[in-house]
């Protein structure tokens, strides 16, 4: 290893340790496992199953997905997000997520009285529009003596 090179190391190693610093003891602890640099490769990645090399059974990752939650939002507050492994819960991955999901053109659900809305305030306006001809046709008829079909306050979609 040439000097320069050596150098280089120490000098990023040694700002690693600088930003270690001013993170919260839960980022340390994670950086400390597992420093930036040696988590690319995918049997180092605690957020991956891995297989075991003897047995060949798989292993459930290190870090469940709500602790990669939690690690990913502390990363990002703390803005050093792009030195953790990848995930499914990385904002580059959420945000391809979401534009493949806009790609197929999937919408949000959403709850029935904000699916069925629009068909309820269209129903309420033309029952507005038609309520002077029932006032007139009320006062006519008696208050309602005589009438076959009494107008009911619910809607029918």
């Amino acid at each position: 290893m040439s000097a320069a090179a050596a150098a280089a190391a120490a000098s990023s190693s040694s700002s690693f340790v600088s930003v270690c610093k001013l993170l919260p003891a839960r980022l340390t602890r994670f950086f400390a496992r597992y420093p930036p640099g040696s988590s690319n490769d995918v049997r180092r990645n605690p957020f991956k199953p891995t297989v075991h090399p003897a047995t060949g059974k798989w292993h459930n990752p290190v870090y469940s997905l709500r602790r990669q939650a939690e690690l990913f939002k502390l990363a990002r507050k703390y803005g050093v997000e792009e030195l953790l492994p990848p995930s499914k819960k990385s904002s580059a991955e959420r945000e391809a997520a979401r534009a493949r999901r806009e790609a197929r053109g999937l919408r949000v659900r959403g709850h029935k009285e904000e699916r069925t809305l629009k068909a309820r305030i269209e129903v309420r306006r033309a029952a507005m529009e038609r309520m002077p001809k029932l006032i007139e046709e009320w006062k006519r008829r008696g208050h309602g003596r005589g009438w076959k079909e009494w107008p009911s306050g619910k809607a029918q979609f």
